[in-house]
């Protein structure tokens, strides 16, 4: 901690936050490190099989397994961006982290939780492109525009968050230092400032619209055309065909929208931090495993290369 002066009294300033993670028994906390553990694990060989497989099989390359790669590739550093620390804070290793920490730690889980609602708007877009207009799909996602619009959702992401980030780091902070969660949450934290965080909050609630709304916009109605584009299709097979193609990422999009819509879209710090706790255990944790065996369950041509690449016949 270091000293300030703020106006004729001396107040201290806390530098270094204790997460408080879950309070409870040692068995409980064993149990859920386990569970935790077993699903990080999972995430990250998951996703990187899905990198590997659509990077060697040479029928994958196209614009859909594209974003499919980096939507694995997110999901990898979404999860790591959070998982480790909150493990070593369950065993009690290192509940501590510093003010810069906590700062790095809540932009890299923000800008890459950001980036997701770019990116599935872009795999709707594209899936829209690819239902709706067949003949002239190679021609327009061509790689030049699939790389733009995959770059676009990374930079967007990551600027975008840097406004809170920016935000956060003049706040004061001079006690208490526990901040009741498993990561540096932005809601959870802010409630421990001694200074006003007005600018903080509606920063924060201006940006979650933005992001959140729009993509959403984007992806109902790609949808909305992709529906009424293979309700018209003649054929019960070809439904099923057209159908299948955008299944896995209607899937990812109904949960990852159902798990955040109600973190970010409210003008208040106030929510139950318990509740919020919750959520942002399916959101960064649950979701991120889901998204694999979601594309490898339901994507007839992942299942297929994935079984030749094991040489099953």
């Amino acid at each position: 901690m270091e000293k300030t002066n703020e106006g004729a009294q001396n107040k201290t300033k806390v530098m270094e936050f204790i997460l408080l993670g879950f309070p409870g028994p040692h068995y409980l906390k064993m149990l859920i490190f386990i569970i935790f553990l077993i699903m990080y694990s999972l995430t990250i060989l998951g996703n990187m099989a899905i990198i590997i497989l659509v990077t060697t099989t040479q029928c994958l390359h196209t614009p859909m397994y594209f974003f499919l790669c980096n939507l694995s590739f997110l999901e990898i550093w979404y999860t790591t961006a959070s998982v480790p620390k909150t493990l070593a804070t369950i065993l009690g290793w290192n509940k501590t982290i510093s003010f810069i920490g906590c700062i790095l730690q809540m932009y890299f889980v923000f800008a890459l939780g950001c980036t997701e609602y770019f990116l599935l708007s872009v795999m709707a877009y594209d899936r829209y492109l690819a239902i709706c207009y067949p003949l002239h799909y190679t021609t327009t996602m061509n790689f030049h525009l699939s790389s733009k619009l995959a770059a676009g959702s990374w930079l967007s992401g990551f600027i975008i968050i840097s406004i809170p980030a920016f935000l956060i780091s003049r706040l004061t902070f001079c006690g208490p230092s526990v901040i009741n969660h498993f990561f540096c949450n932005i809601d959870s934290w802010i409630v421990l400032a001694c200074s006003s965080t007005f600018d903080v909050e509606m920063a924060a609630f201006v940006i979650s619209i933005f992001v959140i709304l729009g993509p959403c916009v984007i992806t109902l109605l790609s949808y909305v055309y992709i529906i009424s584009t293979i309700l018209r299709i003649p054929s019960a097979k070809g439904q099923q065909k057209a159908f299948s193609t955008c299944s896995s990422h209607l899937a990812v999009v109904v949960i990852w929208y159902g798990s955040t819509i109600f973190l970010f879209v409210k003008p208040s710090k106030r929510t139950s931090l318990e509740i919020t706790k919750i959520v942002n255990i399916l959101n960064t944790i649950v979701t991120p495993l889901l998204n694999p065996f979601i594309y490898t369950l339901r994507n007839k041509d992942v299942k297929e290369a994935f079984r030749h690449s094991l040489h099953w016949h």
